[in-house]
């Protein structure tokens, strides 16, 4: 293998690699950690032909970039979870003991069998032993991410012998964008695994600034402080221009300063000099995005390269223009009573009290009943209304309840809405691939079937398109027909969602498979709502989804980046997460800032060339620190 030369942070990497120390790499955003991971990666392997080395990440998709640029036999490069399994699953007796540990464990609320307390054989009977799948069913073995993680932990604190067997195995384990990582799982690779006397370095590369998961470990601070950890910095910026440079700086609170790159082919660069680019700070008292894009000049039909950031999709979604879509998945008021119920039940354990009694064939008004599901009491209110009460003064409302009212509770316990089976595998433009294990539901899943099947039409892949539908073409009048039926269907914008379904099965379009079938045989209460939906709302989120639209959540983004990037401050009614709060310096909301200032972060520092933010209706306060923030000449009412 050809000589590699390595950059300054990657020699001192390996400085700590011939003591023989667990290190980690912190750099900013644009600072090429991945290119200085990649670069670990083949010097290991050049220095190390013969050694294992295991390289985790947090996405299927940084997984395939990783193995896109290094392709060797020695290297193993997986998702976390997936590494964890791998690890574990053939511990099948283990598993198993593990499994019903957590089941009985008090202390544990999210796994859970339906049958209570189990005994020690109660898996002994599976087939095929304990599983990892994309959904959970305690009962059967079946577990998902969250219980690989709970599963792995204690099989790494209780067995050292598979400790020993890791260790073995890699002799290198490297673990990227660590800050969104459990942390479990970092306590396996820096506690448990110190059980096995064997040698083996753990390198961590990644940027507390960009923790943005509540799920993640943050930081490796006290790790670092009892040497466990040794730090090395990389403070070069490849990415932003100076502007941006500049203001991410004010907003880090490490000790990480960036600088511009050296390179003079980094992208931030031109001439030997680092590009201005350009910081604004628009607000009004009113928020009109027409305005706001006429002011920014910017072509937001280039998706590739312009991006809106919101914080959540349900902002999102009357701009692209599924809001009644969003509605029904995220706002449904049955789903949001079930929830009640079972904070009802927990809420009662907590406290000791006698749990209340029904059955599975009470009606699911009269569990409702026996639960006494109220609202918060108001101001003036002689005692809090009944949810029950308030729903049926509405008549969308009252509609939805009277359908489900006289239904076994334990039926109606299995309706389940939830926006992942709307808006999952979100991409931020229509080149990007799709990932794998989509949580969309299998209603959602064919009504995607339709759309691709039109598009796969116009954008004249006749191949595929027949491989895919059932659809014959043997003469030029069958030409002319599907001609015809998909110009049809591109025209059921205002028809029901269910008339688009039964028109394209009927001419062989999209047929209505198994999967769909069940799912609107299992999930009647869910399909009686979407059916009647215009079909205009599913093609709207179809191009929001497949990246045809300039909008993007702004956890989304993390990872990416684009030419011209507008940051919208709304908190959209999530209380996590407070724009005021962090231009208003709030020293008594600390955690909210601390949150709100990573995010903010990572959503400035995608700007390749110019950044906007946008905030409605500010008080002086507020422009007081955006002042400080942007400049004086940077901030633009209108």
């Amino acid at each position: 293998m050809a000589q590699i030369k390595l950059e300054p942070e990657v020699e001192n990497i390996f400085v700590e690699i011939d003591k023989g120390n667990n290190f980690l790499l912190s750099g900013g955003a644009g600072s090429g950690k991945t290119y200085s991971l990649v670069h670990t990666i083949k010097t290991v392997i050049a220095k190390y032909p013969t050694v294992k080395i295991a390289c985790m990440t947090y996405t299927n998709a940084a997984v395939k970039q990783i193995e896109e640029r290094v392709d060797h036999k020695n290297l193993n490069v997986t998702t976390i979870h997936d590494f964890l399994w791998d690890n574990i699953k053939s511990f099948q007796t283990e598993l198993k003991s593990a499994l019903i540990d957590l089941i009985n464990d008090p202390l544990v609320t999210k796994i859970k069998s339906s049958d209570g307390i189990v005994p020690l054989e109660f898996f002994n009977g599976l087939k095929d032993g304990i599983q990892y799948k994309e959904w959970v069913r305690i009962n059967d073995g079946i577990i998902s991410h969250d219980e690989v993680i709970s599963l792995a932990t204690i099989m790494f604190k209780n067995y050292p012998k598979l400790c020993d067997i890791v260790k073995d195995r890699f002799k290198f384990i490297f673990i990227d964008e660590y800050q969104d990582t459990h942390k479990e799982v970092v306590e396996i690779f820096l506690t448990h695994l110190k059980q096995s006397q064997k040698q083996n370095i753990i390198g961590f590369f990644g940027d507390s600034m960009q923790s943005i998961y509540d799920e993640g470990i943050g930081d490796l601070f006290s790790f670092i402080a009892s040497n466990d950890v040794v730090e090395i910095q990389k403070t070069q910026n490849r990415r932003n221009p100076l502007s941006v440079i500049n203001l991410a700086n004010t907003l880090r609170s490490d000790g990480i300063i960036q600088v511009p790159s050296v390179d003079i082919n980094a992208p931030n660069m031109s001439d030997g000099v680092v590009l201005p680019g350009s910081i604004k700070f628009y607000y009004s008292t009113e928020y009109k995005s027409e305005e706001l894009y006429e002011i920014l000049g910017w072509d937001f039909n280039d998706t590739a390269e312009t991006k809106e950031l919101n914080l959540t999709h349900n902002l999102i979604a009357p701009k692209a223009g599924f809001s009644i879509l969003m509605e029904i998945y995220d706002k449904d008021p049955i789903t949001s009573l079930k929830s009640d119920i079972s904070r009802k039940i927990k809420e009662r354990s907590d406290k000791g009290l006698p749990p209340i009694e029904y059955t599975d064939d009470n009606t699911f008004d009269e569990v409702i009943e026996k639960f006494d599901i109220r609202t918060s009491k108001k101001k003036g209110e002689f005692e809090a209304k009944k949810k029950k009460d308030i729903l049926l003064e509405n008549p969308e409302t009252a509609a939805l309840y009277e359908k489900v009212k006289d239904k076994p509770y334990g039926e109606v316990r299995k309706i389940y809405l939830d926006k992942s089976s709307l808006i999952d595998d979100k991409k931020q433009n229509k080149s990007e691939e799709k990932k794998k294990g989509s949580k969309r539901d299998n209603l959602i899943k064919h009504l995607f079937k339709i759309q691709h099947h039109i598009s796969l039409y116009r954008e004249n892949n006749i191949n595929e398109f027949i491989r895919k539908t059932d659809f014959t073409i043997r003469s030029i009048a069958d030409k002319r027909q599907l001609r015809d039926i998909i110009t049809a269907l591109e025209k059921m914008s205002d028809n029901s969602i269910e008339q688009v379904i039964n028109y394209a099965h009927e001419k062989g379009i999209c047929i209505k498979d198994d999967s769909f079938n069940r799912f609107t045989t299992e999930n009647e209460y869910t399909f009686d709502r979407v059916k009647v939906v215009p079909f205009g709302e599913f093609q709207n989120l179809y191009h929001y989804l497949q990246g045809y639209t300039p909008f993007s959540t702004q956890h989304k983004v993390k990872g990416s980046e684009f030419d011209k990037v507008v940051v919208i401050l709304d908190n959209g009614k999530w209380f996590d997460y407070n724009f005021e709060y962090l231009f208003e310096k709030r020293t008594d909301k600390e955690s909210v800032v601390k949150r709100t200032e990573k995010l903010f972060y990572v959503c400035c520092t995608r700007a390749k060339k110019e950044l906007a933010v946008y905030f409605q209706n500010p008080n002086a306060n507020i422009i007081h620190h955006a002042t400080a923030l942007f400049g004086a000449e940077n901030l633009i009412k209108f």
